[in-house]
């Protein structure tokens, strides 16, 4: 296991935004709840305020479920172009649902997605990650009181 403390996150979203501004994203997506903290600073760091967020739930703690549930997304039919983010790409199953399912809800939506920390056992290439791994992470923000 391995720490990802605050000065590795904050060289990582100086990282991916420099790569993702040329875009020009109509949205970015942030998976709640790993995507979270990543979408606030990215947001920040491209001054956009056009950040939303879904819900999905495919672990229990370090536990994966059987399942994936996804809920609470957001109306993106304003948007063309929307960037999903997630702090990891470990087996890439959520991404690859979240993806299939936006899809089929806005079948026209340009989606790429960008994480933080990219296993390459992920069945999801993402498009933008500031680096690989093969450890179990523990984030900053992994904890409970």
């Amino acid at each position: 296991m391995r720490y990802y403390g605050f000065e590795e996150f904050f060289e990582d979203i100086k990282k991916i935004a420099h790569e993702v501004k040329p875009h020009k994203f109509d949205a970015y997506l942030a998976i709640a709840r790993g995507g979270m903290t990543f979408g606030h600073f990215l947001a920040h760091a491209l001054d956009t305020r056009e950040v939303y967020a879904l819900n999905s739930i495919h672990y229990e703690g370090s536990k994966k479920l059987d399942y994936i549930k996804i809920f609470n997304i957001p109306d993106l039919s304003h948007a063309k172009k929307v960037l999903l983010l997630d702090d990891i790409a470990d087996s890439g199953e959520t991404l690859a649902e979240i993806k299939r399912t936006l899809k089929k809800l806005y079948p026209n939506l340009d989606i790429k997605i960008a994480v933080l920390l990219y296993k390459e056992s992920s069945i999801v290439r993402p498009d933008f990650f500031a680096q690989k791994t093969t450890e179990w992470i523990e984030f900053l923000w992994d904890f409970t009181i």
